[in-house]
């Protein structure tokens, strides 16, 4: 089987190709600049270019391109680039894709949790309406992007990631230096919900929907049981045998980061109802097992 990756030198993307690869299948990885290993040069503008001979006959297509939207304050320009980055890159491979005289059976695309805007303490299924703020639009767009890729010969699985939890990368990654200073702290009011995933549990999702046929329409890439950022904090700090004992309040995050604050300062108790509907089993279903289990 070949799987071709969108975005596959990312924190996600080089998890992803890693996990293809030990299970005796080919990852090839779009990049933009010429690099090692089996990869193809492509240039994310909207229109095919000549990628249309380069997914020929492939079995899967995985799309995670997108700049990193915690890498700056979110400025217009920055706001521009996020979005380009995303609706562009998803519209090059779907163009792609509908030249080739055989495209690939699957197609799964990236989103996030941001789909659903500012949540409260009610659980979030795939159902549940978008959001109005600017990651909520941002991943309408992305999403209705996606979906033209639709097509007889062509399934679309869309996965609206939480939060990826690996000791190296992502956001555990940058938490866990000040955590094991002792400098853990309880984000805002703590009571915003965390979506987290494991990483294993996030690579194993995405090939499950390549490899269900019934996996069609939106999934939420998320563990069964959401924990709010007091307990996430609480429980880290447990893990690593560390205080966590400070509190950042509300208005110094939205001081230092802008509009990027709410990335943080609000959550989303998002659930992975159709996933589990399908059968989908999570090793990793509650925090702090999942967290020991990365040997942090």
């Amino acid at each position: 089987m070949t799987i071709v990756i969108a975005g596959g030198s990312g924190f996600l993307g080089q998890k992803l190709a890693r996990r293809i690869e030990q299970g005796g299948q080919r990852a090839v990885i779009l990049t933009r600049k010429d690099a090692p290993g089996d990869t193809v040069r492509w240039d994310p503008d909207g229109s095919p270019g000549s990628l249309p001979a380069h997914l020929e006959g492939v079995d899967a297509v995985v799309n995670l391109a997108g700049e990193n939207i915690a890498g700056g304050r979110w400025t217009d320009a920055r706001k521009a680039a996020l979005r380009g980055s995303r609706v562009l890159a998803t519209r090059t491979l779907v163009r792609a894709m509908a030249a080739c005289a055989r495209p690939p059976a699957v197609f799964i695309s990236g989103s996030a949790v941001g789909y659903y805007g500012p949540g409260g303490d009610e659980p979030i299924a795939e159902s549940a309406p978008p959001g109005a703020d600017f990651l909520a639009r941002l991943c309408i767009d992305w999403e209705q992007e996606a979906r033209m890729a639709e097509s007889p010969r062509t399934r679309v699985a869309i996965i609206r990631t939480g939060l990826p939890l690996a000791k190296e990368g992502g956001v555990l990654g940058k938490m866990l230096l000040p955590f094991k200073l002792g400098l853990g702290a309880t984000l805002g009011s703590g009571d915003q919900y965390m979506p987290w995933i494991h990483i294993d549990d996030w690579t194993s999702l995405v090939m499950w929907l390549i490899h269900t046929d019934r996996a069609a329409g939106a999934f939420n890439g998320s563990a069964p049981m959401p924990v709010t950022n007091r307990t996430f904090t609480r429980t880290l700090g447990r893990v690593l045998r560390r205080p966590a004992l400070f509190r950042a309040p509300a208005f110094v995050l939205q001081t230092g980061l802008g509009e990027m604050s709410s990335m943080i300062l609000t959550g989303q108790r998002m659930v992975p109802a159709a996933a589990e509907e399908l059968g989908f089993q999570f090793t990793h279903r509650t925090l702090e097992p999942a967290l020991r289990s990365l040997a942090l």
